[in-house]
């Protein structure tokens, strides 16, 4: 049994010129990357890269038409090497151009083709929460089956991560909160995946201690507090990263690609809104071995008794940022048997690195509890 692996080599730099010095940025790279960042952080550096904003190619989170459009630029570029600079989607949609051969990316996700690594990748990321630049797991939305999908492949793994904390300080509040949610997601699902070893549960405690503990000042001293945390932000999405890398997420993952895919909710905050419901349906049924540890753990960094661990979880990121009813963006009651069915389908990949592996009326029953 594979216990653990860490293919991407992750650095950390103090500015964007020491990133740009280090990895001699040049003619040769493609640089997709948002142009807040670019003007306020690259521009003054003359690269001579080619130089792609994500905006070009859309708005919100990568879909598979965002995607294909972006692999024309790039085959018509004659670059060799992908600079990606971004939140999650930024990096994630720079991962299918690393592959060999593709045309259309919903080829790919959907392997009908073979995945073949080319080209080699940089990601920076400029959030908090996607751990996409120690992933090998690639997400869009299929926009002909109003869903999102997952390409796990080795081929899909970053060569270098460059942590460089001041460029995350271009997020809006509502950013940082959803992230920073999404990567505690990653660890807590990581932990408690079968796939987890001695490890990976490294990684996800310590990213669970930074981020509670985190949230907690941010409460305390007021939103601008975390100006001073992007560090330890930073550094626990990465390691929830390495975690989820090795060890996968779970249900809670599972069941908000079909409220993203219809309703365009963003991947943080759509993970969110299934977080507690289904941690608490895990306990429900199956009320020992791991899931005590982690909660035991949650508890002590959220100073509340483990009984009501997930009531004190709650009311903390509530407080960061509230939480929606699923009715809010949209969806109907008759919607949670179509989602249900729709990740049966389409996501037992995910299912089958769950605490407990859910049937079609249990999630269908969570989605109606929330709407």
């Amino acid at each position: 049994m594979q216990l653990f692996r860490q293919k991407t080599a992750v650095k950390s730099f103090k500015n964007a010129a020491e990133f740009a010095e280090e990895f001699n940025l040049g003619a040769n790279d493609f640089l997709l990357i948002s142009r807040r960042v670019y003007e306020k952080y690259f521009a003054a550096l003359n690269l001579p890269c080619h130089v792609e904003f994500k905006s070009k190619y859309g708005s919100g989170e990568p879909t598979d038409i965002m995607m294909d459009a972006l692999i024309q630029d790039f085959k018509r570029s004659g670059c060799s090497r992908i600079i990606a600079v971004g939140g999650g989607g930024v990096i994630d949609m720079a991962k299918v151009l690393t592959l060999k051969g593709v045309e259309k990316s919903e080829d790919a996700f959907m392997r009908r083709i073979p995945i073949v690594k080319a080209h080699e990748l940089i990601a920076v990321p400029t959030t908090c929460g996607a751990g996409s630049e120690v992933s090998s797991v690639s997400i869009t939305a299929i926009t002909s089956r109003s869903t999102k999908l997952g390409l796990a492949d080795e081929a899909l793994f970053p060569d270098h991560a460059a942590l460089i904390p001041e460029l995350l300080k271009e997020m809006p509040y509502e950013v940082f909160a959803t992230s920073a949610i999404d990567a505690l997601i990653h660890a807590a699902e990581s932990y408690l995946s079968p796939k987890a070893s001695p490890y990976t549960e490294l990684f996800s405690l310590e990213a669970i201690r930074l981020i509670i503990g985190g949230f907690a000042r941010v409460l305390a001293e007021g939103e601008p507090a975390r100006m001073a945390l992007l560090s330890d932000f930073l550094t626990a999405s990465d390691m929830a990263g390495i975690a989820f890398a090795n060890a996968g997420t779970g249900a809670v993952h599972a069941m908000s690609y079909p409220l993203s895919g219809k309703y365009h909710v963003t991947h943080g905050e759509a993970n969110y809104q299934f977080f507690t419901a289904v941690f608490k349906e895990y306990h429900l049924r199956r009320p020992e071995g791991k899931i005590l540890t982690l909660e035991a753990v949650m508890a002590k960094e959220l100073g509340c008794d483990e009984a009501n661990v997930y009531d004190g979880l709650e009311s903390l990121l509530d407080r960061i940022i509230p939480r929606k009813p699923l009715s809010a963006y949209g969806m109907t009651d008759p919607e949670a048997d179509t989602f249900a069915k729709d990740v049966m389908d389409l996501q037992q990949r995910l299912l089958n690195q769950s605490y407990v592996k859910f049937d079609e009326k249990t999630m269908a029953a969570i989605y109606r509890k929330l709407l």
